[in-house]
């Protein structure tokens, strides 16, 4: 097949880039070569976290790899066979690190869902609930759910919770793989509210904490005008070997659920992680579109696979979502439609390929 370059500095130049190209490469078994590796950060190059992300691409479709190593600004990686399977991915392998675990399953995750057979992943000692990255309970309980809409199925289980700077967190998830092309979607609308879910959860740390992340929260959303039956509120004490907090709101519509997501962090009262997370669904209340703007970036791939026209409508358009749409365009035959301004809502659509893969 023939190779597809991608220059790791467009957009944002950051480590998406290059989880997106894995995930690719590792799908359609196109051989990848990418280039100025986040160049756009500080310290360029691939960090240790980044490198679990390329071992474990590998892993699954037998990839020979060079260039995997600390600070290596440029990789060859060269898919062979796609496999399903047992895998284990320790993202402290290099060094201790609370690298997110929850990215390390979305570089595997549209790959094995086209795989032979069921897989079962372990995903040891990194970060569940970190900056820059999906909590799990995002992935869980908004990302997974949406595309299992669209025939994409996977399960994800938190084991342990892995907090920055530390980590040591685990999750364990199960892939099925599908026997058909996904179905389209278009999540223009919303529909009717059907609850609010307000999750606070800690670990090593007072339950006080949570209890006032929660009631911070719940009374915000009370001015904001939703009534006590509309909130459910679940506190939570995590086993972790870290410590910190999460305030995590899950907004379900009849068509789409949305998530808001706040970490805590040392000297950060209780009331501003819950107010973060608030504040963050407020604006995308202030919009009508139904799709929050992480959604967004996460499930374009899988509009692209799926057979037919999809479109969403989402409250902002991020260059996360631009740069993963511009790197899909770069391995499958598909041209997105864009219709919106950077840090506006914009629909996007596209004709999906109705993918299936012949291993």
């Amino acid at each position: 097949m023939e190779r597809v370059a991608i220059d790791g500095s467009y957009g944002e130049g950051g480590g998406q880039i290059l989880r997106s190209s894995l995930a690719l490469s590792a799908l359609t078994g196109k051989p990848l070569r990418i280039f100025n590796i986040r160049a756009g950060r500080k310290n360029p190059g691939l960090r240790p976290q980044h490198l679990t992300a390329v071992r474990a691409a590998a892993a699954i479709c037998d990839a020979k790899v060079d260039g995997a190593k600390v600070n290596s600004t440029e990789l060859e990686f060269v898919p062979t066979s796609l496999k399903g399977g047992s895998f284990t991915f320790d993202v402290s392998a290099d060094q201790p690190s609370a690298g997110s675990g929850t990215l390390v399953f979305q570089t595997i995750f549209p790959a094995l869902l086209f795989a032979e057979q069921p897989s079962s992943v372990r995903i040891i000692r990194c970060g569940t609930h970190v900056p820059f990255s999906p909590p799990y309970d995002y992935i869980a309980c908004v990302f997974l759910p949406m595309v299992r809409k669209m025939g994409a199925n996977g399960e994800l289980k938190l084991v342990k919770a892995g907090w920055f700077p530390r980590g040591g967190g685990e999750i364990e998830a199960s892939i099925f793989p599908i026997s058909q092309p996904m179905k389209a979607i278009n999540l223009t609308q919303r529909g009717n509210l059907k609850r609010i879910w307000v999750y606070s959860a800690l670990s090593n740390l007072k339950r006080s904490i949570a209890l006032r992340q929660a009631n911070q929260a719940v009374n915000r959303l009370l001015g904001m005008g939703f009534r006590q039956r509309e909130i459910e509120v679940d506190i939570r004490e995590l086993p972790s070997p870290s410590t910190g907090t999460v305030l995590f709101i899950i907004a379900e519509f009849e068509d789409v659920i949305a998530g808001f997501s706040s970490l805590g962090e040392l000297g950060k009262p209780a009331e501003r992680v819950a107010d973060e997370a608030v504040d963050s669904f407020a604006k995308y209340l202030s919009t009508d579109a139904p799709v929050d703007e992480h959604l967004a970036d996460q499930i374009v791939l899988f509009m692209a696979l799926a057979e037919g026209e999809s479109a969403i409508k989402t409250s902002t358009l991020t260059q996360h979502t631009i740069t993963h749409i511009w790197v899909i365009e770069r391995f499958l035959p598909v041209r997105f439609e864009v219709q919106g301004s950077l840090g506006e809502p914009a629909t996007i659509r596209v004709e999906g390929l109705g993918f299936l893969r012949q291993n």
